[in-house]
């Protein structure tokens, strides 16, 4: 199975090479890296070809964006694999074996989509972990309760964003949960929860970087739960209660 992952870039000179370098170092050997960066004036474009030099499954994809979600479904758009996941640029796969053991996991229980846990380690020090989202085996009625998987964790069959379409640009934080919602309350597709730490995410992404960002998540999660019908006010109330028990003491 191919495995394409994707890479949003936009002035990311200071994270990019210990991202590309957990990609670039996996042990499986079927991975398509498809980097779009958004036409970034730091470096980080030199810094991404100067990386690739050697990797001829490296695709580079320079222009510019309306944000986030619009490149990663560029990134979609350019991808051949059969899997497809992301790994952004300020946050790094945990270990070198970690895309083998999600292919064994979609080889094994013939899974439309494995996921698995995530910590939220510190920006200069992504040795200090200081949050643990861990996740659990999936039922659907966790929707309701404001579960969802960490989605830098989630790898699906590329079937399914060629059924379900791409991220929603109208969401400018919450249009990864929206696509999850999505596809998650459809009840012929097997997820598959990987028990292991996936991703490590530097602390500091776009949803809680501010108050104001805080606030429009919110209001994006409630109109995502309830255009997906798959919960009401109480249920992004147990959404965001549920990021408690993640933080270290």
């Amino acid at each position: 199975m191919k495995v394409s992952i994707i890479t949003a870039t936009y002035n990311s000179v200071n994270t990019i090479e210990k991202c590309m370098e957990s990609v670039l170092s996996q042990s499986y050997p079927n991975i398509e890296y498809i980097i779009i960066d958004g036409k970034s004036s730091d470096g980080t474009l030199e810094k991404i070809q100067e990386l690739s030099q050697n990797a001829s499954n490296v695709v580079i994809v320079s222009e510019k964006d309306k944000g986030i979600y619009d490149a990663l479904n560029k990134g979609i758009d350019n991808s051949t694999g059969d899997i497809v996941g992301f790994v952004h640029s300020d946050d790094f796969l945990a270990d070198k074996g970690c895309i083998s053991q999600i292919v064994e996991r979609f080889k094994t229980f013939e899974a439309d989509g494995v996921y698995g846990d995530l910590h939220y380690v510190s920006f200069n020090d992504p040795e200090n972990i200081v949050r643990n989202w861990k996740s659990e085996n999936f039922n659907p009625q966790l929707l309701r309760q404001g579960w969802m998987p960490a989605h830098p964790t989630l790898y699906l069959k590329k079937e399914l964003y060629n059924q379900h379409g791409r991220f929603n640009l109208d969401y400018k934080i919450a249009a990864d949960y929206d696509f999850i919602l999505r596809i998650f309350k459809e009840s012929n597709y097997n997820f598959h929860y990987l028990p292991k730490t996936i991703v490590k995410m530097r602390i500091g992404g776009a949803s809680n970087k501010s108050l104001k960002n805080i606030i429009q998540k919110t209001k994006e999660d409630y109109r995502a739960v309830k255009s997906n019908n798959t919960g009401n006010v109480l249920t992004v109330f147990l959404k965001n209660v549920s990021k408690i028990k993640q933080f270290k003491t």
